[in-house]
């Protein structure tokens, strides 16, 4: 089974508001590990920054899944 990551529902889900927590942070570990996140518009780059900072994902774009797990995302 092919598990592709659709990135441009995903970003559309994102700009419409429709992503989720869990989704969001799907999506920008994607864009980051790929690099995708230097190609898009800079406030992509800032919320990335932002969630980085916040410790929701490291700087490699790994989800820090135990902040996840603490707050039951």
């Amino acid at each position: 089974m092919n598990t592709k990551y659709d990135l441009v529902d995903n970003i559309i889900d994102y700009e419409n508001g429709e992503l989720g927590d869990v989704k969001t942070l799907e999506l920008f570990s994607h864009l980051i590990k790929t690099g995708k996140i230097y190609s898009l518009q800079g406030s992509y780059g800032r919320t990335a920054r932002a969630l980085i900072e916040s410790e929701w994902l490291f700087a490699d774009g790994n989800i820090n899944k135990q902040k996840v797990e603490d707050n039951d995302l």
